[in-house]
């Protein structure tokens, strides 16, 4: 007996046995949030797509360059497709034509897949992310009658194209923020696709939004593949690899920027009792991860497909200088989702950092701290 309560007084002195707040009995719930919710905000921005304007662009023919994946990616590629098909509902756009990248394709690959559209006669042509950059910049000068656009880059400087980019780390500041909320374990995980500059701004806004919920949460960090292996954005299996193990080690809510290796991420969740956070599109809602969709809580969205659709009005009006500069929290080109009514409970704590976000209170970095 007297070892027994020895044993016991040992235990309560090193704490429990317990060598941090991280486990799920300690930091549970609510207790792993740390901050002071922000202040109320104020009535939400409007998006930035003009409500109720009438716009013909039935003279517009259409080509959309998908990145890897493709339509059906369930991401950013469905987002942009989304756009179009939004174009041809209200403004009367009826020819189009898409085309998909290859996981290991050449640069050669991408200049033909821009190359035909446009020769084609399709105009504008929209290239849907960074790696038709240099595509982009080989390809527009030979058409200077065609306009093109590139979604997430603005390197290419030419007076045919237009860049449309995003406040990506604005949106994921807000998924960090609901992560460290819904955490039981006050341990998360973020899944980068391929790393690269722009993932990166995922990562930075995920990162210190959960920093700025918590000073006490644990973070796990990885990516898929390195800079210039873009299966990252295409492996389901190694998304689900890399999704397990951060459960194992304890993070039970895990955001992805990933593209249809996120899939895989969400079936890792469901398998072992985790929450997860899409990304790009409203995930939750998307027909390819349906199966798993009752552990997706929100998702980030990047208002891809807003761009897209505002960019043929812009088009179709001739008149380019009505587009943002940059797609941020101002103007809904980036957000978070309430499908299924997981965050119901916490939105007016994301509305109060959005809004300071949007009033300069808060900045978010785009470089991972």
């Amino acid at each position: 007996m007297v070892s027994v309560l020895v044993l016991a007084g040992c235990a309560k002195d090193s704490g429990g046995g317990s060598d941090s707040g991280d486990s799920g009995d300690q930091a549970g719930g609510q207790s792993c949030v740390t901050a002071e919710a922000p202040p109320a905000a104020s009535p939400a921005a409007s998006s930035s797509s003009a409500a109720g304007e009438k716009v013909d662009a039935s003279a517009l023919k259409v080509g959309l360059a998908y990145d890897v994946g493709g339509r059906g990616d369930a991401s950013f590629n469905d987002a942009a497709a989304a756009g179009v098909d939004k174009a041809k509902a209200d403004m009367g756009v009826t020819d189009s034509t898409e085309s998909t990248a290859a996981g290991t394709e050449s640069e050669d690959a991408k200049q033909q897949r821009l190359n035909q559209m446009a020769t084609e006669g399709f105009n504008p042509v929209i290239a849907v992310g960074f790696a038709y950059a240099e595509a982009v910049k080989a390809v527009a000068p030979k058409f200077p009658d065609t306009k093109f656009a590139i979604i997430d880059d603005d390197s290419v400087q030419a007076p045919n194209v237009t860049p449309l980019v995003f406040a990506e780390e604005q949106g994921s500041y807000l998924a960090g923020v609901a992560a460290v909320h819904k955490s039981k374990n006050c341990h998360i995980g973020f899944v980068g696709g391929v790393d690269t500059p722009l993932i990166q701004k995922f990562e930075a806004g995920f990162l210190a939004g959960a920093k700025a919920a918590s000073d006490k949460v644990k973070i796990e960090d990885d990516y898929l593949t390195p800079a210039g292996d873009i299966t990252g954005f295409n492996d389901p299996g190694k998304g689900n690899v890399v999704g397990k193990a951060q459960v194992d080690k304890g993070a039970d809510v895990l955001y992805h920027a990933a593209g249809a290796s996120g899939r895989g991420v969400f079936e890792a969740a469901k398998a072992n009792n985790a929450l997860a956070i899409g990304v790009d599109s409203d995930q939750y809602n998307q027909k390819t991860v349906e199966g798993v969709k009752d552990v997706i809580m929100t998702s980030m969205i990047k208002r891809v497909d807003v761009a897209v659709y505002d960019y043929i009005q812009a088009v179709a009006k001739n008149d380019l200088t009505s587009l943002p500069k940059r797609f941020d929290l101002k103007v809904d080109g980036v957000g978070y989702s309430t499908s299924g009514g997981m965050v119901d409970d916490i939105k007016a704590v994301l509305d109060g950092y959005k809004q300071q976000i949007v009033d300069g209170k808060i900045t978010v970095s785009d470089k991972p701290e």
